[in-house]
């Protein structure tokens, strides 16, 4: 009797069948992602890790941060450092001003009072001479008896010197004391070169020490070429001093 296969919706599937199936549906879990928790411990693939790509992106962007804010405190350390060398740079600067400013201002002074002392000095009127006939040297030669002043050795046009700072008050002619110039002195004193032959300054003019103011001769009264000076206490005749002792009491050797 011969044995024909079951129809129908009872019918058992074959074992290929069912070994198509598994295999299948093993293969279609495995797409999804989920073979793992269905195979058995012994059979489990190992699982596989997916690569969302958001640790790679934190770590990326931690090290930006980290370039990022070593360059911010670079560039804070270097701003800091040139305002420091600026700051420096300024300081040095003034200070250097203020040398050269107390350097000027010492020299000023220094030139101001080089400038105090010789307007101060005196000199003797004659650069190089030496007296020939003395103070109050007795004689038929002078009216009032004697010399009211001394007589300095010089030959016709030696430069006669103002022998300190004054003020021209007499600029001519002098009758026995031929071309003559009186200058008062800035002390208050007045000095007078008498018998010159040239003169070269005029009544109102300031002179310094040392400045030439004429040229010696052998005008008025005399005996021969030579600088009649005096040291006076007024402008006039008569109110002579000691010449020498005048022109030692201001530092001039005669």
């Amino acid at each position: 009797m011969a044995f024909t296969r079951a129809t129908g919706k009872h019918r058992a599937p074959s074992r290929m069948t069912r070994r198509s199936a598994n295999i299948a549906g093993i293969a279609t879990l495995a797409t999804a992602g989920v073979v793992g928790t269905l195979a058995s411990p012994a059979v489990a693939a190992p699982t596989a890790t997916v690569d969302t790509g958001l640790t790679q992106a934190i770590v990326i962007g931690d090290s930006l941060a980290d370039q990022l804010g070593a360059q911010a405190d670079a560039q804070k350390q270097a701003a800091a450092k040139a305002q420091a060398q600026a700051a420096a740079e300024a300081a040095a600067k003034r200070a250097a001003e203020q040398r050269a400013q107390e350097a000027r201002e010492a020299k000023e002074r220094a030139a101001r009072e080089a400038e105090r002392k010789r307007l101060n000095s005196f000199v003797a009127p004659i650069a190089g001479s030496y007296v020939s006939t003395g103070y109050k040297t007795g004689g038929s030669l002078w009216s009032s008896g004697s010399h009211t002043g001394i007589d300095f050795h010089a030959g016709i046009g030696t430069s006669v010197h103002a022998v300190g700072l004054g003020t021209v008050v007499e600029a001519g002619d002098g009758g026995a004391y031929g071309n003559n110039i009186v200058i008062r002195m800035n002390d208050g004193t007045y000095t007078q070169y008498g018998h010159l032959s040239v003169i070269q300054v005029s009544v109102g003019q300031t002179v310094e020490p040392g400045q030439q103011i004429a040229l010696s001769g052998n005008t008025g009264n005399t005996t021969g070429p030579h600088l009649h000076f005096e040291a006076r206490t007024g402008p006039e005749y008569g109110s002579d001093i000691d010449p020498i002792a005048y022109l030692r009491s201001h530092g001039v050797t005669v």
